[in-house]
């Protein structure tokens, strides 16, 4: 069955010929490809006038709402939808997002100037996850991945698709860095790690003897690397009522340590647990 699809807009304005005209448009343009289709534009168009106020009210200027927000000195958050490695330009192409949700989307998406940009929250967890398919070097096939995955919940939000697990790729971090230009990090979930003997992280990938530090570009040299890993002991212990940096564990200090060393970003926020409480926050 064939099937063709385009769409109107219903802009701030609320202009009804305006739209009535791009209907008729749009329709005039399907039955040149598809002369059978039968689709009377009045008939469309009364359609979507039932929609017209209650969608009109929702529909604003955004650009010029960010900007007088700016302009008034607001404070403004933006949270990016997915992972960087998901972005369509800088991720691992072709298993990537449909958009830009590295930092270059906050001014291609919102209307917001670059320079206007003054604090990049880089949000890590403590342990690398995916959903679907692409490669992932740290992925762990076996009893850890498994553990990781129970006790961090890891399910697709929107698909409840079960997260592949891994052990954390600093690589794919310093490499979101790059693209981003993190100011500060925030580490999220390092409560799961509370109960492993000890904790790996890869700090870069071995392709047929060769040490590479950088984040390959091509994906096909990508499925072919083997991650390169350092050890550090396991804190065996609750992480959930700290609150200080002080309060965690020597081990988890270490592991929040060698993260900034590597990276070269400060972390400021240590996620503990789901509460909104839940977190270390580190002066």
């Amino acid at each position: 069955k064939q099937w063709y699809q385009r769409r109107v807009a219903i802009t701030a304005g609320g202009d009804k010929e305006a739209l009535k005209g791009r209907v008729a448009q749009l329709i005039g343009d399907i039955k040149t490809r598809f002369p059978n289709k039968n689709i009377c534009p009045d008939e469309e168009f009364k359609k979507l006038q039932e929609y017209i106020p209650r969608v009109l009210p929702l529909i604003k200027d955004t650009v010029l709402i960010m900007n007088q927000a700016l302009a008034r000195n607001d404070k403004i958050l933006v949270e990016g939808a997915n992972a960087a490695m998901l972005d369509v330009d800088f991720g691992t192409y072709p298993f990537v997002t449909s958009s830009n949700c590295t930092v270059g989307g906050v001014c291609t998406g919102l209307g917001i100037p670059p320079t206007k940009i003054t604090d990049v929250i880089g949000v890590v967890k403590a342990y690398t996850t995916r959903v679907g398919a692409g490669r992932f070097p740290t992925e762990l096939h076996c009893e850890i991945g498994q553990k990781l995955g129970d006790i961090g919940h890891e399910y697709g939000v929107t698909t409840g698709r079960r997260r592949r697990c891994g052990w954390l790729d600093l690589v794919v971090i310093r490499y979101s860095h790059m693209i981003n230009g993190f100011t500060r990090l925030a580490i999220t979930k390092i409560d799961i790690l509370d109960t492993f003997e000890e904790v790996k992280i890869c700090t870069g990938y071995e392709l047929d003897g060769v040490l590479l530090k950088n984040f390959p570009s091509d994906h096909n040299i990508l499925m072919r690397v083997q991650p390169v890993y350092i050890t550090l002991k396991g804190w065996k212990t609750p992480t959930l009522n700290c609150r200080k940096f002080e309060d965690l564990p020597p081990e988890a200090k270490d592991y929040v340590k060698t993260i900034e060393d590597f990276v070269g970003v400060k972390v400021s926020w240590v996620g503990v647990g789901q509460s909104r409480d839940a977190c270390v926050i580190i002066q």
